[in-house]
C-alpha cells in the first residue's frame, strides 16, 4: 500500500473494527498499517471481507497474522505453488532460457540455491531433494513476510554465452502472470548489484558439462 492509501486504509479497518463492537485507537491502526503495508489495499479489504465470512474464525476481530495467512494462504501451500512453477518451466522453458518468475521469492531461492542454470544440472535423482530444499527455503522467506533482494531476472545458457561473447541478448521468457513477471524484472536487482551474485562468467563454467551431457 502506498502512504497516499493510509486514510483509505483506517476507514476498512474501523468499518471492520465496528462488527465486532471496537473502535481502534491510533496507535493499534499503525501497527495494522505497519504489518500489513507490504500488500496492495484491494488485497487487504479481500482478505478482511473474506474473514469476516469465515463461519469458523470471523466471530473475533483479525489480528495482523490472521490478515497476512488470509492474503498468503499457509506458507507450505505457497511454497508447493511456488516449486511446481519451478518444476514446470524446467521441464518445458529449459535451460537456455533466461527466465523471469512472477514471484521475486522464486528468484531469491533459486539464486541462492545455484541459479538457472546450475538447477538444470541436477540428476532426476537429485529432483525430489532439490524440491524439499527448494520448498524450505522458500518457506523460510515466506513466513518471515521480509522484502528480500532478488535477481531480476534468472539468467540461462544463452544469455550468458552472448553476453561473455558480447552479443545481442534476447528478452527472457515470462513464466506466470506476464504483469507480475514485468513488475518482478523490474524492481529487482540487476546484475552484480545483487548482494553475493555470481557474475555470467562463474555460471559459464557449468554450460559447457550441459552441452556434453545433451549431446551425449
Amino acid at each position: 500500500m502506498q502512504q497516499r492509501e493510509f486514510d483509505d486504509f483506517v476507514d476498512i479497518i474501523q468499518v471492520v473494527s465496528e462488527q465486532y463492537g471496537k473502535r481502534l485507537s491510533d496507535g493499534v491502526i499503525a501497527l495494522y498499517w505497519q504489518g500489513l503495508q507490504d500488500f496492495e489495499l484491494i488485497a487487504v479489504r479481500d482478505a478482511l471481507g473474506r474473514h469476516l465470512r469465515n463461519t469458523d474464525t470471523g466471530q473475533f476481530m483479525p489480528k495482523i497474522a490472521d490478515i497476512i495467512r488470509m492474503l498468503q494462504g499457509s506458507s507450505q501451500d505457497a511454497a508447493f505453488t511456488a516449486w511446481s512453477k519451478v518444476d514446470k518451466a524446467v521441464r518445458h522453458v529449459g535451460p537456455y532460457e533466461t527466465v523471469v518468475f512472477d514471484d521475486p521469492l522464486i528468484h531469491r531461492v533459486l539464486h541462492d540455491m545455484g541459479g538457472w542454470i546450475g538447477l538444470s544440472q541436477k540428476t532426476d535423482e537429485e529432483w525430489p531433494f532439490v524440491a524439499r530444499d527448494f520448498e524450505n527455503r522458500y518457506r523460510g522467506f515466506k513466513s518471515r513476510n521480509e522484502r528480500v533482494e532478488y535477481p531480476s531476472r534468472l539468467i540461462g545458457i544463452s544469455e550468458a554465452h552472448n553476453a561473455k561473447e558480447g552479443h545481442k541478448v534476447a528478452q527472457p521468457m515470462l513464466i506466470g502472470d506476464a504483469s507480475k513477471a514485468n513488475a518482478v524484472m523490474l524492481e529487482g536487482i540487476q546484475g552484480s548489484q545483487m548482494l553475493g551474485l555470481t557474475r555470467l562468467s562463474d555460471r559459464l563454467n557449468g554450460v559447457s558439462r550441459i552441452e556434453n551431457r545433451e549431446a551425449a
